[in-house]
Formats: structure tokens, C-alpha cells, sequence
């Protein structure tokens, strides 16, 4: 689907670049704005640090914080009003609006009275190009949660204290924050795949496949971060005729998809072809090389929370058998823009 996400022109924006830029103060009212960045990801696009970056800001009240998106995959920069019931995530990728409810335009007001949204950041095929930046100006003091409606585990925070006070830190220390905590992150991400090889030494088999790898981390203790490792490990797998291939999605937090054939207009439920099993996994029989299945989104349940009722388990596993030979690609629905694609080669 994402196939048509085009690379985006802040992606190219190199850190080293960015942080050079300095905070705008307007002569008439001393109100500055800072400037921060939204995503990181290795150059292969795979490693994705779904973070604001630093996640973690205070200003005065009377500021304004301009967000700028530095990778291909989509973000928002959303504030809701406490209490505010979290809108469903996705958003028009796949026909569901995002906001809270609708965006609202660059510069918008927050105070908490009222949710602000920036709608996707990015570009996306389906819905034409999206902003890259996004600028939310703060009127009065508090201390407000920053939040992308893509990725769930993805928040921030934003102190804004009296004029009269004074700030912990500058514009070169954020920018410092970011260039430090976004090759950090990445890092992490990608190093990921080391950790996963080490966990499944033991048990792997011909077989199986993760389909993608995460951990979910506190930078600053003002909020989380993703690292999400988009891409199926062991992507080639060389089976025989009645073979059965098994994806376990390892990520706490980002969601995959495995998709042979035409990918569905919304990949998020599973097609008419897989049917659910006895131990909560989801299953299909490829009988033929023109068969399209889509195994739906393969990701965990919700952490349980207090005074709230117990989530169900998600759905983590897919398998799928084959009849017959050939070579079979497949991809993520979600992330195949970002390369996370694979392929099974079925013998006699």
C-alpha cells in the first residue's frame, strides 16, 4: 500500500544540518520558537526510531514548538484534552479519520482546553502529501502529553512554565538532544537484530520467521519511544511442497502484516482465505501461485491498565502451507515502502 510513499524531502535533512538551526524570536512580543524533529531511521529505512526528538521540551508561555519530520515513516504531532478518549490509529490510510476528531491547521493554539492535531506527517499515496512540519503555539503555562495516533507508544511532553521563569535549557541543547538520541535510538533498532538471533538460536527451524523486531524505552522519563525493526529475519525460507511457514510478529508495539499476492485496500483484518486456530494463531493453504492472502495485523494486545478492563490477547502468529511449488513473495502491508519484504521458495 505504501509502496506509492515517496521519500520524503525532510528525511534528507541530516541531523548534523539541522541542528545548526536556531530558534526564531519575534521582536514585537519575545516569543521564540523551537524547533524539534519527529522520527530517525538508518539509511536502509529498516531501523525506525518512532520518537520525538528530544521527546522531552520546556518553553514559555507565549512560545511555539515547530516539529519537523526526518523520516519516511508517517507521524503526528496530536494533543489531547485530558481525559480525552484516544481516536483510532491508522487514519485515512485506510479510510478511518484521524484527529480528535479532524487536524487542525499549522500554528493552532493548545491550552488543553481543546485537542490539537496535525493530521499525517509525511507522505502517503493514498492521501496525497502530507504536512512536514507542524508548528503548535502554547498560550499558557502547564505541563502537556505530546502523542502520534500512528504509533501508540509514541509520547512526549511539553513544559511550558510563566515568561518569568527561567528555562533548564537552549535551542543547541535540543538540537544536540536530537542528533545524540535519534543515532542512539537507531542503534538500538538495528542492533536488534543481533538480540533476536541469539533468542531463537536454539528453537529455530527451516520454517519459522519473525516478522519484525521492537522494544519500547523512556529517553527522558517524560514519555516512550519505539524502536521498531521493520523487516522479516531469515526473509528467504526454502521449504518443501506441504510445508507449513510460521510469522511471529516480536514487536511489543508496532503491528505487521503478511501479504502474498494483491495487497487489500485495508490490510488490517485477515482475507476470506485464513481462518483462526485452536492456540490464537491465524492460518491459510496457498493452493495456487495467482492466491492472494493477507494474514491481518499481527501485533500484541494492549497492555493491561488499572480500572480498565483486561485486554485480549492479540494475534501474533501467522502460518501458511503450500501445495505446490514456485517461488512466493510476500510483503508487510504497512511497511513494505520501508523494505520489509520477503519471500518463501517452495520444492518438490
Amino acid at each position: 500500500m505504501k509502496d506509492q510513499l515517496k521519500t520524503i524531502s525532510a528525511r534528507t535533512i541530516p541531523f548534523a544540518l539541522a541542528a545548526t538551526i536556531a530558534y526564531i524570536s519575534t521582536g514585537a512580543v519575545f516569543a521564540t520558537q523551537w524547533t524539534t524533529w519527529v522520527g530517525a531511521e538508518s539509511p536502509d529505512r529498516g531501523s525506525q526510531a518512532l520518537a520525538y526528538l528530544p521527546n522531552e521540551l520546556w518553553i514559555h508561555a507565549g512560545d511555539s514548538v515547530r516539529w519537523i519530520h526526518t523520516s519516511t515513516e508517517i507521524h503526528t504531532v496530536t494533543f489531547l484534552t485530558p481525559g480525552q478518549t484516544r481516536p483510532p490509529n491508522f487514519g485515512p490510510t485506510f479510510g478511518v479519520p484521524v484527529g480528535c476528531p479532524g487536524n487542525t491547521p499549522d500554528g493552532a493554539s493548545f491550552n488543553g482546553s481543546s485537542c490539537v492535531n496535525s493530521g499525517i506527517l509525511g507522505q502517503d499515496g493514498n492521501i496525497g502529501t502530507g504536512l512536514q512540519t507542524y508548528s503548535v503555539t502554547f498560550p499558557a503555562a502547564g505541563n502537556f502529553k505530546l502523542v502520534c495516533l500512528v504509533h501508540t507508544d509514541m509520547t512526549g511532553t511539553v513544559h511550558v512554565l510563566d515568561p518569568s521563569a527561567t528555562l533548564p535549557h537552549d535551542q543547541a541543547f535540543y538540537n544536540e538532544q536530537a542528533v545524540t538520541q535519534g543515532a542512539m535510538l537507531v542503534g538500538q533498532t538495528s542492533s536488534l537484530i543481533g538480540r533476536e538471533n541469539e533468542v531463537n538460536e536454539d528453537d529455530a527451524h527451516v520454517g519459522s520467521v519473525t516478522a519484525g523486531v521492537g522494544a519500547i524505552v523512556t529517553p527522558t522519563g517524560a514519555g516512550t519511544v519505539t524502536l521498531s525493526l521493520n523487516r522479516f529475519l531469515q526473509n528467504v525460507v526454502v521449504v518443501r511442497v506441504g510445508d507449513t511457514v510460521e510469522w511471529t510478529n516480536h514487536d511489543p508495539s508496532t503491528p505487521h502484516t503478511v501479504t502474498f499476492g494483491t495487497e487489500p485496500a485495508d490490510p488490517r483484518g485477515p482475507s476470506l482465505n485464513v481462518s483462526g486456530t485452536s492456540d490464537g494463531a491465524r492460518q491459510a493453504v496457498i493452493n495456487s501461485a495467482m492466491e492472494s492472502v493477507n494474514s491481518g495485523l499481527l501485533v500484541l494486545g494492549f497492555q493491561d491498565r488499572p480500572n480498565l478492563a483486561q485486554s485480549p490477547l492479540g494475534v501474533t502468529r501467522f502460518r501458511v502451507t503450500f501445495t505446490l511449488p514456485g517461488t512466493f513473495n510476500y510483503i508487510c502491508s504497512l511497511h513494505d515502502n520501508l523494505g520489509m519484504k520477503g519471500t518463501v521458495i517452495v520444492h518438490q
